[in-house]
């Protein structure tokens, strides 16, 4: 096998964050659900926009957030993901690429605008998010060049593509090249919400064509329909290659077989936003794995690259992941 041009290939919906500090009162009157993803229309989108407190704008997306960790870390990295040629898509283009990711995938010219998800922190630092697709949704087979899919050691996707037909298709096809050419695939479950929705054909996935498997507490329970941690990790087990599971402050486990692998947090002063807690640490699992760390190791990379993250408001590292270790 040739030696890989990318440690980590990222598919994931390009999305712009729209970051605001928002109480219960203001969730409870739009029925927001605290913690949640929605998927909302342009027509949401511009009203709870509207009632929202000043925001910061950071490119964010699953997997676009995942991908600048990587490069965080020193690793390289490749995105595929659809924007517009609006605005926000070169916004989203700019500071992804900035990070040190390639970033190649032809913006749309035509139809829906560049996706954003608004974000509303409220003072225990959970995040409520909302999410407009947009242009997200053209992403489809055509985006992927199997040549670049084949040069990067793991494929990594999130599993929010799966609300997109079209895009669903596109990672088949990723995944189909990456194991033709010897490489390893990798998918997050993204959403405790998005795991109720596509949970057979998640484990599907998991028991056919899934390397490494990312996945929390809450949504780990809700793939195996169980309540407790250790029904989950034990279900997972029997299914999964290698799992990497987090836990918030409890850190994270990770099975392989009959391995177990229990790696405390990484300390952190004070949680400001938890907002791509989950991402950072699949970046720096996966940056420990492609440059063959042990799993134990590649946990605690995870657990450093998260505690960065959930230190400040954004879902995209503020200080060097490589001066951390």
């Amino acid at each position: 096998m040739t030696s890989a041009a990318f440690d980590v290939l990222g598919i994931g919906n390009a999305i712009v964050d729209v970051i605001s500090h928002a109480d219960d009162a203001f969730l409870g009157r739009h029925g927001l659900v605290k913690g949640s993803m929605m998927l909302i229309d342009e027509a949401r989108a511009e009203s709870l926009y509207a009632d929202m407190g000043p925001g910061v704008e950071i490119s964010g997306g699953s997997c676009g957030n995942t991908m600048a960790g990587v490069a965080s870390f020193g690793g390289r990295g490749a995105y595929v993901g659809k924007v517009r040629d609006d605005q926000l898509g070169a916004v989203f283009g700019h500071d992804l690429t900035a990070t040190g990711v390639s970033f190649e995938t032809p913006r749309a010219t035509s139809g829906p605008s560049t996706a954003r998800c608004l974000i509303l922190v409220t003072p225990d630092a959970q995040r409520t998010m909302n999410t407009y697709l947009g242009a997200c949704t053209g992403l489809g087979p055509d985006d992927i060049d199997v040549e670049r899919v084949a040069a990067a050691e793991v494929t990594y996707v999130e599993g929010y593509l799966w609300d997109a037909p079209a895009a669903k298709q596109a990672v088949l096809k990723a995944f189909d090249a990456a194991h033709a050419a010897g490489r390893k695939v990798s998918i997050t479950l993204s959403d405790s919400f998005c795991v109720h929705r596509y949970r057979t054909e998640f484990r599907d996935l998991i028991r056919s064509k899934v390397d490494i498997l990312f996945g929390n507490e809450s949504e780990i329970k809700a793939l195996y329909e169980v309540d407790t941690f250790e029904a989950a990790m034990e279900a997972t087990r029997k299914e999964a290659k290698i799992a990497a599971l987090t836990r918030s402050e409890k850190g994270s486990v990770v099975v392989k077989g009959s391995e177990t692998y229990a790696v405390p947090a990484a300390p952190v002063a004070r949680v400001v936003d938890t907002t791509g807690a989950g991402d950072l640490y699949a970046a720096g699992f996966l940056f420990g794995f492609t440059h063959g760390k042990p799993l134990a190791e590649c946990a605690r990379l995870g657990g450093i690259a998260a505690a960065e993250v959930i230190s400040h408001v954004g879902a995209r590292p503020e200080q060097a992941l490589k001066t951390l270790i």
